[in-house]
């Protein structure tokens, strides 16, 4: 299987620029500087005018300080978007004349505009990855083995094509990251994430997560656990959104309100569920709750040639059939060693999940035939 990519994940982290500022106020400079760093990332500053022109197209975004207009409207520079004169008092009228000639698209006072300004440079410096597809996977019911089958399908996806980020959203859980290989890794958990407020970036984030052959993972580690908080949830998401190819979720079957922040913002929902009749039955039950969230909705069933049939049991949920698998044999041993869920790469759960995946199909991010 092979997946593709409008452009490659590493050649467009190289060609992303640093942000502008055309300013020789060095006090500003160093202001904004200090908000740059909150965002992830540093800027490129300019004082002149002409050097200022020369890099104007190239920057994700340009900042320009009220005593740079003068120069800049003599001949001002080509019309472009995410243009902004930030000015640390309140400007004159004149500066809004001048934003106005040089194309900005506003005029903003620190530091009332700070928080507006570091979320500005977060979205315009985590470059043009931003289309990644989130993908959320739950059981139907308990023992389903979605949690296996979410961190089998990153990695899978990540053999292939990367960055991939897996996120356990599953506080209850038996650890996704356990279960993918990578809870021996040195990063960030999910306790950390929630005791901050702030903006993420996605190069931040990835950088912190742990991390291998191009799969990251957010897991909750060896310490506590708590509920995630809905507005974490939206922050991590975004960001992971934006520097992944692809994100996938492993979510509970509760619904509250930070899963259901996590539905909605996911692309497909993948649906695991046993061939029994009390395993279809919870799954009609719970997809009740989780169906007006995430716009496509895939099954996967799971059990053994004597069991229900699977295309009777889609008919029946409503729901399209992505694979069908019978339990693999060792699955539990291979997970204990450390080795992951994909140690045969032939076994059923490999063919399940790239059969899902091929399912799966986007412009920006698509499978081909399953192998």
């Amino acid at each position: 299987m092979t997946w593709r990519t409008d452009a490659s994940p590493r050649s467009v982290a190289h060609a992303v620029s640093a942000p502008l500022l055309v300013t020789g106020d060095a006090a500003l400079a160093s202001e904004l500087q200090r908000l740059a760093a909150a965002a992830g990332t540093s800027l490129e500053v300019l004082s002149e005018a002409a050097d200022a022109r020369a890099r104007w197209q190239a920057a994700p975004v340009v900042l320009v300080g009220p005593d740079a207009l003068t120069s800049l409207t003599v001949t001002p520079p080509v019309r472009r978007g995410h243009v902004h004169v930030v000015s640390l008092q309140q400007p004159p009228d004149g500066v809004f004349r001048a934003a106005l000639e040089i194309g900005a698209e506003n005029v903003v006072e620190l530091p009332g505009a700070d928080a507006w300004l570091v979320e500005t440079l977060t979205d315009v410096t985590d470059g043009p990855l931003g289309s990644g597809r989130v993908v959320a996977v739950v059981g139907g019911c308990g023992g389903a083995g979605a949690t296996t089958f979410a961190a089998a399908l990153a990695t899978a996806a990540a053999s292939d094509v990367h960055p991939v980020t897996l996120l356990d959203a599953d506080p209850l859980g038996s650890g996704i990251e356990r279960i993918a290989g990578l809870d021996e890794l040195e990063g960030s958990r999910w306790g950390s994430l929630l005791q901050s407020a702030g903006r993420l970036g996605s190069r931040s984030l990835r950088a912190a997560l742990p991390r291998r052959d191009g799969l990251a993972v957010l897991g909750w580690g060896t310490g506590g656990r708590t509920d995630l908080d809905a507005h974490v949830v939206r922050e991590v998401v975004s960001a992971a959104r934006r520097g992944s190819v692809l994100v996938v979720a492993d979510v509970p079957r509760y619904p509250d309100p930070a899963v259901s922040e996590l539905l909605f913002r996911s692309d497909h929902l993948v649906v695991v569920c046993p061939l029994t009749l009390s395993a279809v039955a919870a799954t009609a039950r719970m997809l009740g709750r989780v169906l007006p969230l995430v716009p496509d909705v895939h099954l996967v069933t799971r059990g053994p040639s004597t069991a229900l049939d699977p295309v009777e049991v889609s008919d029946a949920l409503g729901l399209p059939l992505a694979a069908t698998m019978v339990d693999q044999r060792r699955l539990d041993e291979s997970v204990e060693l450390g080795l992951g869920p994909l140690r045969s790469r032939r076994g059923p759960l490999a063919r399940a999940v790239r059969s899902t995946l091929a399912r799966l199909d986007t412009p920006r991010l698509h499978a081909g035939a399953a192998a």
